[in-house]
């Protein structure tokens, strides 16, 4: 017989959102969804212009393009040096586009020994563990817990204002997520810096997942990690286009992986992580069709920029009617200023997955926070991706759950 990959064995249950939706169906009815982050905004006009003139080009025999360069085109990648990393020293052969920054983050670990020991914040977007669960560096599963044995675990709770602690010994791998996923809080300058000078005296490597960087209004956040001196030998950094421009379905994201980041081998010689990420990148994946890095591209057009930031504000229009919305009833929450995610502690300290079913009996989903980790417990994340009519119908919901 042939033998399986055991650490799938080790992995909890199905899958935080697929058990969503199967709730959801189980239910069945009028269901607003404010649990997934899918966007509900058109593609901005820029893109679909963009993206409808190179299916014209792939119609023509001097226009068409077959294989593209895996790590994407270079104009795309000198468009995103010059505009998402203006001052920082990005260059375009640090930057390869990909289908997903989701892809990306669970991809990474690759480049990393088993042994490798990794953090992650908690509450945490489940990729970043399940991904290295299945690579062998969890050890089991602690019951009692609620938590993988060999994964470090960084609280972030009320009570700690959602920026946790340094961690208290060595990590080798230490994922950050900011906006974050879930509590949609955000770090200012000095807080991130605190993690980079962690990172330069341990040793250790920053897997910085940005995906929501866009939304950052207020002065202060680090839009890129980058910004930090000395992040370019400790840090890779994730980036999408996926709720900043609506290519959720559309698939396009980008990793930037610095020339100075190194790592070393059991004998104690440093490599390039960027060359190791090119070969993985190029062996294992074709590239980005060209179609949609037109699309992408468009994104920096000053047409695309201004189309963007509008889509953007009216889902942080919807964010500010979430949350202002659950102040009114006296339910605590936090996030939807540079974030599309409110996260709410459940009325009465009713466990996250029972106000799911209550929320949904109201004809409301949102995401139990213990999907996301043990310190999610007792808190829920609502998204503001959908409709101004259907995110205002949902506080109206709201109003009317007796619990």
């Amino acid at each position: 017989m042939v033998l399986i990959n055991e650490n799938y064995n080790r992995l909890r249950g199905s899958y935080l959102f697929s058990e969503m939706a199967k709730r959801i169906s189980a239910r069945g009815g009028d269901i607003i969804k404010l649990g997934i982050g899918d966007v509900t905004c058109p593609l901005p006009p820029a893109v679909i212009d963009a993206m409808k003139a190179a299916v014209d080009d792939m119609g023509t025999a001097s226009g068409f393009h077959g294989y593209g360069p895996e790590q994407g085109y270079i104009w795309l990648r000198e468009a995103i040096a010059e505009n998402d990393y203006a001052g920082l020293g990005i260059t375009p052969d640090e930057v390869f586009v990909s289908d997903g920054a989701k892809c990306d983050t669970g991809n990474i670990q690759e480049l990393f020994a088993d042994k490798c020991t990794v953090a992650v914040l908690d509450p945490v977007y489940p990729v970043y563990v399940d991904t290295n669960v299945m690579a062998g560096r969890s050890g089991d599963y602690d019951e009692e817990k609620n938590c993988y044995k060999s994964i470090t675990y960084l609280p972030c709770t009320a009570e700690n204002g959602f920026k946790p602690a340094l961690p208290q010994k060595p990590v080798d791998l230490i994922y950050l997520c900011y906006p974050n996923n879930p509590t949609g809080t955000v770090l200012t300058k000095s807080e991130l810096a605190e993690w980079v000078d962690y990172a330069r005296k341990h040793g250790s490597i920053i897997l910085f997942d940005a995906a929501y960087e866009a939304f950052i209004r207020e002065d202060g956040i680090p839009h890129s990690i980058y910004e930090i001196e000395g992040a370019k030998e400790v840090a890779i950094e994730f980036r999408s286009f996926s709720k900043t421009a609506g290519f959720t379905g559309t698939r396009c994201a980008f990793t930037v992986v610095p020339k100075a980041l190194m790592a070393a081998d059991s004998d104690g010689n440093l490599h390039s992580l960027n060359a190791m990420w090119n070969r993985r990148h190029t062996t294992k994946f074709n590239g980005v069709s060209y179609v949609t890095q037109r699309g992408a591209l468009a994104c920096y057009t000053e047409a695309g920029k201004a189309q963007i930031r509008e889509i953007i504000d009216f889902y942080l229009g919807n964010a500010k009617i979430i949350r202002e919305g659950l102040h009114a009833l006296g339910i605590e929450c936090w996030g939807g200023v540079n974030s599309p995610y409110v996260w709410l502690k459940t009325p009465g300290g009713m466990p996250s997955w029972d106000f799911f079913d209550a929320l949904l009996d109201a004809g409301v989903a949102g995401t139990p926070g213990a999907g996301f980790g043990s310190a999610g417990e007792g808190y829920f994340r609502l998204t503001a991706f959908n409709t101004r009519e259907n995110t205002e119908k949902a506080m109206e919901r709201f109003a009317k759950l007796k619990l």
